[in-house]
């Protein structure tokens, strides 16, 4: 997953087969800060990478993360390595802007 930030805003490019149906490989995110609420689609930190995933609910002072796609190669989430403290939650995914044919709230779809 690529990665930039500026004045709080962070700008995400989607990799992987995780997040589909809601979110695809090329995907381009707005990612800022807020109140994270279960369902909400959330970028955080684990170890060297940047995962986008939904939070499910709240366990052991964090968030469960789940990918959309149990079955994708290579899946990581909170299945995998547990919740995920706040304060490895970058943000909350704002909409998607890229591809513009699907420039919407990806949890609308």
């Amino acid at each position: 997953m690529a990665f930039s930030k500026a004045a709080g805003l962070r700008v995400v490019r989607v990799e992987g087969l995780s997040m589909l149906p809601a979110l695809r490989p090329g995907d381009r995110l707005l990612v800022g800060p807020g109140r994270v609420r279960a369902g909400d689609l959330v970028v955080a930190r684990h170890g060297d990478l940047l995962v986008v995933k939904r939070a499910a609910f709240r366990q052991d002072g964090g968030w469960w993360l789940e990918s959309d796609n149990q079955r994708a190669p290579g899946r990581r989430d909170s299945w995998d390595f547990g919740a995920v403290p706040d304060d490895r939650i970058l943000g909350r995914v704002l909409f998607r802007y890229w591809p513009l044919s699907r420039s919407e709230h990806p949890s609308e779809q």
